[in-house]
Formats: structure tokens, C-alpha cells, sequence
């Protein structure tokens, strides 16, 4: 497997490490963003906005790249989500317990950053999860 560092140091810096500054180094200013939980946004600062909502409502947020292709402008990642459900997430009170999912991410390079990233999240699996640990 060989993963492109865009998208090592996307997953990695950003997400892992909350690093929101490393966005200016990869990813476009009209950046356009499909999150695995269905939030469309485009520009770079309202993907952060949305890193900032994930980030704060799963505490020890992780992004685990399973998998990964790559071909040109192109790379495509298996991927697994993880965290602490600390705040009110997805209509779910706080239960304090582990969360993860499984998600699939299509990322799309220009000019030597990310312009494009669209992620399909398995949110049937991470729903059922959220309602499991609600009722125990």
C-alpha cells in the first residue's frame, strides 16, 4: 500500500493531531468537501468547521487509513473513524464510550494539494452504535 503524503499528512495532521493550521499546506482554498457524516461544504474554512464539530464531539478522534490506492490525481482510501462520544453527536446525547465506523474516501489533487475529497461513511453501522450505547 502506498499512501500519497497528501493524504498521510491530511489524515495525520489535521484530523489526528487537530493540527487546523496544516490545512494551508494541503488543501485548496476552494476546497471541496464531502464529510463520511454528510455534510457538503466548500472552502477550506468551512471544512474546518467541520473538523472543529467532529473533533470536539469525539474526543481522541482518529482516522486510520486501512487501505489505499493511488493513480495520478487520484487516491482512494478504505478508512476507519474513531473516538469518544463526548458531546452531543448526530442527535445523541454524550455517553462517554467509544465510537467507530467504517468509510470510504475519493480524494482529488491539483497544484500539489487536495482540491476535492468526497467520503461515504458507513453511518447505519455508527448509527447503531450511537443507540446501543445511549440504551446501556
Amino acid at each position: 500500500m502506498s499512501v500519497p503524503s497528501l493524504v498521510q499528512d491530511f489524515y495525520e495532521r489535521i484530523w489526528n493531531q487537530g493540527e487546523l493550521a496544516a490545512a494551508i499546506d494541503l488543501v485548496s482554498e476552494g476546497f471541496v468537501f464531502r464529510g463520511s457524516l454528510g455534510s457538503e461544504s466548500r472552502g477550506r474554512e468551512a471544512f474546518l468547521d467541520y473538523v472543529r464539530w467532529v473533533r470536539n464531539s469525539l474526543t481522541n478522534y482518529r482516522c486510520e487509513i486501512l487501505d489505499c490506492v493511488a493513480e495520478e490525481s487520484k487516491a482512494f482510501a478504505k478508512m476507519r473513524f474513531s473516538g469518544t462520544h463526548m458531546a452531543t453527536f448526530r442527535g445523541y446525547p454524550p455517553t462517554g464510550k467509544p465510537v467507530d465506523w467504517l468509510g470510504a474516501a475519493l480524494f482529488h489533487f491539483a497544484n500539489n494539494s487536495i482540491a476535492e475529497l468526497w467520503v461515504l461513511g458507513d453511518l447505519a453501522s455508527l448509527d447503531g452504535i450511537l443507540r446501543k450505547n445511549k440504551e446501556s
